[in-house]
């Protein structure tokens, strides 16, 4: 089954004009009509960490919603990072996952099941530290072997890497790592910081960086998508 994944760095809906534009940001998420969207600073910085995008507004004007992680009320993620999902998607579970950091870092986990096909997704926004980064790296891969649970898996988000070794590095031994593109500054973009992760399990087709004349105002990253094809889903055993 073919579905198409993106990650978005909403930098708290403010463009680069310094407004803040909930609805020029679901703009952008309309036009990539992605099936799944990992987002990055979704929530405002301070406060009751209150979501960039109000999820009345999300629910309305959009065809997503939020991966309920329920860790503050008026929040849609953790630490920034929040998933988006299609309204016919199934989340069948979801949790914060804890990293080591510097910064106030984090990733999220959804299972989904997309037309009865699981799949696993990862929302993260790493260090600007290299050395956190690899121990971040670290951390969310032994989290995903301690599960239990195999699946395909999808890790999406900034990884504020420059290069294309350090953590991209460690995330290649067992993972397909995308080149999408240059995705920063939205303004003239020169670096390679949103990157798109998946199990070898994951057939890729398309993809690459969404331009628009609005994904360009609305924040300092452009989005990144990859369209791909999930391995059929096993059927269960006979009791």
């Amino acid at each position: 089954m073919t579905i198409k994944v993106a990650s978005y760095n909403i930098r708290k809906a403010i463009g680069l004009d310094r407004k803040r534009s909930p609805e020029r940001t679901l703009e952008v998420l309309r036009e990539l009509d992605a099936d799944v969207i990992a987002l990055q600073e979704a929530d405002r910085r301070f406060g009751g960490r209150a979501a960039a995008i109000p999820v009345g507004m999300l629910e309305d004007y959009s065809p997503y919603k939020a991966v309920a992680l329920d860790m503050r009320p008026d929040s849609i993620g953790w630490h920034g990072n929040a998933i988006l999902v299609k309204k016919e998607v199934v989340v069948d579970h979801c949790e914060p996952v804890y990293l080591p950091t510097l910064e106030p870092r984090g990733a999220v986990l959804a299972e989904l099941s997309i037309n009865g096909t699981p799949v696993r997704v990862v929302g993260m926004h790493l260090d600007l530290s290299g050395l956190w980064r690899r121990r971040q790296v670290k951390a969310l891969l032994n989290h995903l072997a301690a599960t239990g649970r195999p699946m395909p898996t999808i890790m999406m988000g900034d990884l504020n890497e420059w290069t294309n070794r350090g953590c991209l590095k460690d995330f290649g031994v067992d993972h397909r790592v995308l080149r999408t593109g240059r995705s920063f500054h939205s303004r003239r973009p020169v670096g390679e910081l949103d990157r798109i992760i998946l199990s070898t399990d994951i057939e890729v087709g398309e993809y690459g960086v969404h331009h628009s004349i609005t994904a360009a105002r609305a924040s300092d990253h452009l989005p990144i998508w990859a369209e791909i094809m999930l391995p059929a889903a096993t059927p269960a055993a006979p009791a």
